[in-house]
């Protein structure tokens, strides 16, 4: 992630020692290597937690966001859970404002998380649809520091656990599917979420032939 910060405070620092490549965390941790592993470590434990507190007719809310954000990542980053008060972009994609961003995630409870969640819904196509408009509009607003991306995938994960699905199965989002993704995100600017369902309906199929797979072995 590139930032342009316009802000002070723990969000714009670095680690001291990490030559600039690791943000200020409470673990003190210097190395990019490392800190992914603190990250995926905390992920990794966090996300079994979650699964199991969360209700099938669950509607989320922007607060459950920041909550699942603050479970993860709250041992690592003092603003863990906190809406961001840095500008963010990303190859040269700039994110929503920090500025917008309480009111975005408002504005997010209030259309696609009350629309689409819980999710219940019964078809491929009707799954991938909502979890594609629903992890989109949350990409757009990037309302974190960091862990955007699998904070987003993990609510997609709980909303396909509301509609009878296994977790899902992001593996094959890589190579030139990355940068699909990335297209379809950009897509969604304009409120076109076809390339993002596209996404979606490819991640669902994986999951479900995965396991499939590994119920005949």
């Amino acid at each position: 992630m590139t930032g342009r910060y316009e802000a002070s405070g723990p969000e714009a620092e670095f680690q001291p020692g990490s030559r600039g490549r690791v943000t200020r965390n409470r673990l003190g941790i210097t190395s990019v290597r490392l800190m992914e592993h603190a990250e995926s470590e905390t992920l990794l434990a966090a996300t079994q937690q979650i699964i199991d507190e969360t209700g099938t007719n669950q509607r989320f809310t922007a607060d459950d966001i920041r909550s699942m954000h603050r479970r993860w990542l709250g041992e690592v980053y003092e603003w863990a859970g906190d809406y961001r008060q840095v500008n963010i972009a990303k190859g040269g994609f700039m994110f929503a404002a920090a500025s917008r961003v309480p009111r975005l995630m408002q504005d997010f409870e209030r259309g696609p998380l009350r629309d689409y969640t819980p999710c219940g819904f019964a078809t491929i196509e009707t799954q991938a649809s909502a979890l594609a408009i629903v992890h989109a509009e949350l990409i757009l607003i990037h309302p974190f520091r960091d862990g955007n991306g699998r904070c987003a995938r993990l609510l997609a994960t709980l909303m396909g656990l509301q509609a009878g699905l296994p977790a899902l199965d992001f593996g094959g989002v890589r190579r030139t599917k990355k940068r699909e993704y990335f297209a379809a995100i950009h897509a969604a600017l304009a409120r076109d979420y076809t390339p993002m369902t596209a996404v979606f309906h490819a991640v669902i199929r994986r999951t479900l032939r995965s396991v499939a797979k590994t119920s005949s072995e």
